[in-house]
């Protein structure tokens, strides 16, 4: 069967561009890189589109983790996604919300790859079965797997809390 990329792009683009952003830390890149996510699809029929592409943007956000860690040795800043929400929040909010921000950033770097990748993938929206075919675990391993990231990421994210806290 052909895939309609055109119905696939128009369902999926935005759950992607998040996705990948949350992998690379820059909406622009992460953009430009689900652009090329779906340049790569017009060469395939998968049989399950939506799970192909997510593993595509797995491979092109490795990749790029790995060209920025060789040139600059870390990641673009998060960009406040306070700036996204409508009117300008008062000063000292923002400055809360981009420590908090970061805090949930550094927690999210700090858990393995796999625990990380799952937690994205589920945040972009992705089924349990969706996610077992990026992840190449089996579908009745995904509930367990992320229940356990999801509580690693709680536990890193208070241990930072606790260290600002002792620092302040």
């Amino acid at each position: 069967m052909k895939v309609d990329w055109g119905e696939v792009y128009r369902t999926s683009f935005e759950e992607l561009v998040r996705f990948l952003h949350r992998k690379v830390w820059d909406m622009e890149r992460a953009r430009d890189l689900a652009q090329e996510v779906f340049v790569r699809a017009l060469r395939h029929d998968p049989e399950n589109p939506r799970a192909w592409l997510f593993k595509v943007a797995t491979n092109l956000a490795r990749d790029e983790a790995r060209t920025v860690l060789r040139r600059k040795r870390h990641l673009a800043l998060l960009r406040s996604e306070a700036e996204e929400v409508e009117g300008s929040p008062r000063p000292d909010e923002a400055v809360l919300a981009k420590e908090e921000w970061a805090q949930v950033r550094a927690a999210l770097d700090g858990l393995k790859e796999r625990d990380r990748e799952v937690l994205l993938l589920w945040d972009a929206g992705l089924s349990y079965r969706e996610i077992a075919d990026v992840t190449d675990l089996s579908p009745g391993a995904i509930g367990t797997t992320l229940a356990r990231a999801r509580q690693r990421l709680v536990e890193a994210h208070q241990e930072m809390e606790k260290d600002h806290a002792a620092r302040n």
